[in-house]
């Protein structure tokens, strides 16, 4: 049985005052729910704060990028041993943005896995097709591609240690969701990847849902055999609407 986990991405959203009103509320209902592992993405600015903030001891703490280079003249980059330094156990790698708005390849996310794993830290990788390659019929091609990529670096062995995250661009602050079964079969296609190099590895790997995940239609998507939690946006910015997404995680 995989244990759930719910990551809650803020994006470019927050200020300290947030680690009050929001933080503290999921910190302390996450403590009656000792099966479900909650991740907390705040910005940099925040990581500290909001690692002396948390009490629960399974809340944890991540970023939600890292750099591909182990240290060196790379201004304005945030190294894997810096995150772990502060506090963070995860951190967030090639989110759609990320590819999207700073070119971040399929090499790149790569490296920033291997970063990550060789700091310590899990990092929670993120796969995902834009609408018109879904409906021009690319969505395998890319999905298996994007998680290749990745598997093909570290190895299957260490995919133990990584988290995946399939979030389809379409569905990604659009209030638009994938269905259950579409979400469902996507999962499904990274589960039957990792079987061709391990079934032990395919069945331990957890892997997320993400893409406009709300209270209201959690439950549906957390009930799908390969979907094993969430990584949440907009709905993170709300504690009692999180705090409902992670209740029908441990449903």
């Amino acid at each position: 049985m995989r244990r759930p986990i719910v990551a809650a991405n803020w994006k470019l959203h927050g200020q300290l005052g947030m680690i009050a009103s929001l933080l503290q509320p999921i910190d302390i209902h996450a403590k009656n729910l000792s099966q479900v592992d909650v991740v907390i993405c705040p910005p940099y600015p925040y990581l500290a704060a909001c690692k002396q903030a948390i009490k629960s001891g399974n809340v944890f703490l991540g970023a939600q990028s890292v750099a591909a280079e182990e240290k060196g003249a790379y201004t304005g980059e945030v190294a894997a041993e810096m995150l772990a330094e502060v506090g963070c156990t995860h951190v967030i790698v090639g989110h759609s943005e990320r590819r999207q708005y700073y070119g971040e390849s399929d090499q790149i996310v790569a490296a920033k896995v291997t970063r990550a794993i060789a700091a310590g830290l899990t990092p929670i990788v993120c796969v995902g097709e834009s609408l018109d390659q879904r409906d021009q019929g690319q969505m395998k091609e890319i999905i298996v591609s994007q998680l290749r990529a990745v598997i093909d670096e570290i190895g299957i062995d260490q995919a133990l240690r990584t988290v995946i995250a399939y979030e389809p661009i379409w569905a990604i602050g659009t209030g638009k969701t994938a269905s259950p079964e579409q979400a469902q079969e996507v999962h499904s296609i990274i589960r039957s990847e990792l079987a061709r190099q391990s079934e032990e590895v395919s069945q331990q790997v957890r892997i997320l849902y993400g893409g406009s995940v709300k209270a209201d239609n959690a439950a549906q998507l957390f009930s799908q055999p390969d979907i094993d939690g969430g990584l949440i946006g907009g709905a993170s910015l709300d504690a009692e609407q999180f705090n409902a997404i992670v209740d029908a995680s441990a449903a």
